[in-house]
């Protein structure tokens, strides 16, 4: 495996982890912060699902530059 290809690996293995463990508690963290307001549990869904698609397209204007 050439050292390119770990790095992919290892920025795969934290993408997965951290969005991976972000949709399991997302539910709770949204209804803690819906406590508070409605709209506020609802943006947090709204900015983590734009977060995990947002990580797409820097990586594709980052490999467009290259």
């Amino acid at each position: 495996m050439s050292p390119e290809d770990k790095k992919s690996a290892m920025a795969a293995a934290i993408f997965i982890a951290f969005f991976g463990g972000g949709l399991i508690v997302m539910p709770r963290i949204m209804l803690w912060l819906g406590g508070y307001s409605p709209w506020l549990g609802a943006l947090f869904g709204v900015l983590f699902v734009a977060a995990f698609f947002g990580v797409f397209w820097v990586r594709r204007r980052y490999l467009d530059r290259k």
